[in-house]
């Protein structure tokens, strides 16, 4: 029985056995397709009805099970397998290849938009039959591998955005039916292949954002059937080829962004069926030829960020398709042609940041839907043309930095599509004619340093999106701040000093956007209201020279992002509220040339303050004033006090004399050569320098001469104080001044410096000292995982430090020597600078700095030290590009600028945790600053204060005029 049992069971076992070999061998295409699937990474089961499940067999002329799988199809008799689609099914993994040797039909396969990795495997490229090739979109690296040529069919090949690396490949050329090459957003290196132009089919080229160098081949110009070409975003040499005028079918040239120099070939007139031409961000000179009016079909002309130069060529009246002309950025004169006026498409005009001239025609915007002008930065005169917004859909007019005069034109007022209207630094004269009540989308207006009259218009209030609005430096305009304007749900940025504004400030009921008000120059009376701590996002207030009165109120402390308060040269009376020492975000508070009483608020928020935020109050004391005394003296009465100090003050001062004798005595036989000294700025106790000396290396303190070194080291000060020790060597007559550049990187103070608290030096050696931060610098933490809010937070304070030292230190200090290393961390995780200045610290130790600047004012500044601003400014966008990268791009400028920007942001998002639409526009935003703070041109660089303007939101990119 036991023997029967056991040869049932085998036969039943052979039987299922028989059964799932015909299954499988029956069904060859689902077998692969699994075994396919066994090899990937799926995060969301996208494959899940994948699975063979055996209806009483398969035979042959049946249909096989999976081409009812989703992402594939088969012939119409559900035999072959002709197409396998897996896009965007959030798969990973590297795929050995093995399974696609079964797929002798197929004709397309789909892998885009996944996170496939590895090598491409060879074998797809035994697929003959295929036509179209996807594999966009994922991060397949290496070489991109050999035997496409085998691929004859194939009509499309599209490897967007990867990581493949080495040449590109040259034995594409040999595919005599392709049609659509894109091998853009990846690390090619090294020059196009010359076989590029032996193409015999292709339509479309995009080898964009890459790495390529060497010189354009000119064998390119015999593609003739290509209709668009991209080739930007990497670094050639050399100038463009004339050859590339005889593609004859071409469309869409797009050349941006690559490096190129020399003059625009007059050739490219050739291209009669061209419709958009992109050269901007190269080094191209000389003129735009004239002969471009022949190329009628031309619709979107950019050639900004260049080195061209002359006039706009009068012959652009010609071309009637023009939708967007862009010659910003470049070194162009003359006037503007009549002609540009009456181009009946013309949407958007782009020339500012040049040397134009004259007046803009008189007719700009009556012939044409314009939708974009921005001419600031030039040599305007005249007026603005009145029909600029005739067809009713203008939304950005910037004029800014011209010498524009006259009125404003009434049609302004009825301008409704407006968004953006900039203005500043013009000769405007007479009132302001904007009518908010028209103007419902206006979100950003800047009339500021023109000569404005009769007021801040009264119907601002009903400006319901406006975020920004600066009437700074008119000082005729006069009139009051509109009764409700802080009620406006979305402000955020109200600027509105030497204006010559009279009245009280409007109450402060509803406020809660309002992040800046600055107010100060004018002629303001009464008080601040209690209501402002409705304020709740209030920054800054800067209220200084009026004639404003009364209490400082408590409740201005209770604010809790407020970080600068002005209100110097009032009439304010009263103590300082004790509550703004624990007003943790607080860093200036300024009340000199009042008449404040009282004691200054104790804490340390007050101590690191300079004394000159409180001088001018006769009433007033305490750090860092003179100590407070009571009423009465140790000695009896104020009159007894006076007496009595006199005959103390004599005494004090004889026995000055005869010690100060005796000290010059002795320190005269010990000589000055062994001296120490000790300079202590606010936050370091009085210690003298033999205290701090014994607390560092013996061997060190010793020293006669050392050269200048960044050697860092920790030192514990007799009451357990840790700090950070700099060494740096001197020479004797340099000594005055360097000790005054410390002094005055003592004296600067922000929450993202860190304190420099002294330093002790002899004729030869000095030893600076710092704040010990617990928490490390940001080169040991760039590859820690953190979540984006906490990345952009490091961001921010890194840009206001950077931000205080450029524009708010007097006169102003570039860092020097910006780098990961030099950003450390407090206990909570906030970012300082650290050894900023220490550059020029070394320079002078040595006598070879320049000079520093009283401002950051490039066209006033001394020319050595405006180019450390830039600098600064450029690696402030590569620290940015570190952190978004966790460290993996550094020193990153030029690779940055060689890939499109859809091609950084996916990569920037994929390692970021993007979970909120908020997310992903910060990280646009700040993507975006980075690329500008690294443009090469360094004239062309954001100041840190515009910087901090974008991050901050208050100042869109396309307005970024420095």
């Amino acid at each position: 029985m036991e023997i029967f049992k056991c040869f049932h069971f085998s036969l039943l076992l052979a039987t299922f056995s028989v059964f799932f070999l015909a299954v499988s061998a029956m069904d060859p295409y689902s077998d692969a397709l699994l075994s396919l699937k066994s090899e990937l990474v799926e995060d969301e089961d996208s494959l899940r009805d994948w699975v063979v499940v055996p209806s009483g067999g398969n035979s042959t002329g049946k249909s096989n099970a999976c081409c009812s799988w989703s992402g594939i199809m088969c012939d119409k008799d559900s035999k072959i397998v002709t197409s396998i689609d897996l896009s965007m099914k959030k798969l990973g993994g590297v795929m050995s290849g093995k399974q696609f040797s079964i797929f002798t039909k197929l004709e397309y396969l789909n892998l885009s938009y996944n996170f496939f990795s590895g090598q491409l495997p060879v074998e797809i490229f035994n697929l003959t039959s295929l036509r179209s090739l996807d594999i966009s979109r994922n991060n397949f690296s290496g070489h991109f591998p050999g035997g496409i040529s085998s691929l004859k069919n194939l009509l499309v090949l599209d490897a967007f955005s990867n990581s493949f690396s080495g040449p590109l490949p040259a034995e594409l050329s040999e595919l005599e039916n392709l049609k659509v090459l894109n091998l853009a957003g990846s690390y090619f290196k090294g020059p196009i292949p010359s076989e590029y132009g032996s193409f015999r089919s292709l339509e479309f080229i995009h080898l964009a954002g890459n790495l390529l160098s060497g010189k354009l081949p000119p064998e390119l110009g015999n593609l003739k059937t290509v209709t668009h070409m991209e080739i930007g975003y990497n670094s050639y040499q050399g100038s463009i080829p004339s050859e590339l005028g005889n593609m004859s079918e071409l469309r869409y040239l797009d050349i941006a962004g690559a490096n190129l120099s020399g003059p625009i070939p007059e050739h490219l007139s050739n291209l009669t069926n061209l419709q958009s031409l992109y050269l901007f961000r190269n080094q191209l000179t000389g003129s735009i030829p004239s002969e471009f009016s022949k190329i009628k079909s031309l619709t979107d002309l950019d050639l900004s960020d260049n080195l061209i130069s002359g006039p706009i060529p009068e012959s652009f009246s010609e071309l009637e398709n023009m939708r967007l002309l862009s010659l910003m950025y470049n070194d162009m004169n003359g006037t503007v042609p009549e002609g540009i006026a009456q181009l009946p498409n013309l949407e958007t005009l782009l020339i500012w940041n040049n040397y134009f001239s004259g007046s803009l025609p008189q007719s700009l915007g009556k012939n044409s839907n314009l939708m974009w002008v921005d001419v600031s930065t030039n040599n305007f005169i005249g007026s603005i043309p009145p029909d600029i917004c005739r067809r009713g859909v203008l939304y950005k007019l910037i004029l800014f930095s011209n010498r524009f005069s006259g009125s404003l034109s009434p049609s302004l007022s009825n301008c409704s599509s407006l968004v953006r209207l900039r203005l500043e630094d013009n000769l405007f004269t007479g009132n302001i004619p904007l009518k908010f009540r028209h103007l419902p989308d206006i979100s950003y207006v800047d009339l500021s340093r023109n000569k404005f009259l009769g007021g801040i218009p009264s119907d601002i209030s009903q400006a319901i999106k406006l975020t920004y609005f600066n009437v700074s430096n008119n000082p005729l305009l006069g009139g009051t701040i509109p009764a409700k304007t802080w009620s406006l749900p979305l402000l955020q940025n109200f600027s509105a000093s030497s204006c010559g504004i009279l009245g009280n400030l409007p109450p402060f009921e509803s406020c809660r956007s309002v992040s800046s008000i600055e107010l100060d120059r004018n002629n303001l009376f009464g008080t601040i209201s209690f209501a402002v701590s409705n304020c709740k996002n209030l920054e800054n207030i800067k209220l200084s020279n009026n004639n404003l009165s009364g209490p400082i109120p408590e409740q201005l402390a209770s604010i809790p992002v407020l970080g600068v308060v002005d209100l110097s040269h009032n009439n304010f009376n009263g103590p300082i509220p004790a509550k703004f020492s624990t007003c943790s975000s607080l860093q200036l508070l300024n009340v000199s040339f009042n008449d404040i009483s009282g004691s200054i608020p104790k804490g340390e928020l007050f101590r690191f303050m300079d004394n000159s935020a409180f001088i001018g109050n006769p009433e007033l004391c305490g750090a860092p004033l003179r100590p407070c005394s009571d009423s009465v003296g140790i000695f009896g009465s104020k009159g007894t006090w006076k007496l009595t100090s006199v005959v103390l003050l004599c005494a004090g001062l004889l026995i000055f004399l005869v010690a100060a004798l005796a000290f010059g005595i002795v320190y005269f036989r010990r000589g000055v050569k062994s001296q120490w000294k000790m300079i202590s700025f606010v936050g370091l106790p009085q210690f003298t320098a033999k205290d701090v000396l014994t607390s560092f290396n013996t061997t060190e303190s010793r020293g006669v001469a050392a050269t200048p070194s960044p050697s860092v080291s920790k030192a514990v000060l007799p009451t357990g104080i840790p700090v950070l020790v700099k060494k740096i060597g001197w020479e004797k007559r340099n000594i005055k001044a360097v000790s005054e550049f410390i002094a005055r990187l003592g004296n600067a103070r922000h929450k993202n410096l860190i304190r420099l608290l002294g330093f002790c030096y002899n004729q030869n050696l000095a030893y600076i000292l710092y704040d010990y931060l617990p928490n490390g610098n940001l080169a040991e933490k760039i590859g820690m995982k953190r979540d984006w809010a906490a990345k952009f937070r490091i961001v921010i304070g890194i840009a206001k430090g950077l931000c205080f030292l450029h524009h708010d230190c007097y006169p102003a200090i570039p860092h020097g020597d910006l780098k990961s290393s030099n950003v450390v961390f407090d206990e909570n995780m906030e970012p300082h600078l650290a050894e900023f200045g220490l550059k020029h610290v070394l320079n002078l130790s040595k006598g070879s700095s320049p000079a520093t600047t009283s401002s950051w004012e490039p066209a006033e500044s001394n020319e050595a030290m405006k180019e450390e601003f830039y600098a600064d400014v450029n690696k402030f966008g590569e620290m940015i590009v570190e952190i978004l990268t966790n460290g993996r791009l550094t020193n990153a400028a030029a690779s940055i600028h060689s890939k499109p920007r859809e091609v950084l942001l996916r990569e920037i998002c994929d390692e970021n945790d993007v979970s909120s639409a908020s997310s992903l526009q910060e990280i646009k935003m700040v993507l975006e600053v980075a690329l500008l703070c690294t443009r090469s041109k360094s004239t062309d660089r954001p100041s840190m204060g515009d910087a901090l303007k974008l991050l901050s939101g208050s100042m869109p990119p396309e307005d970024h005029k420095y």
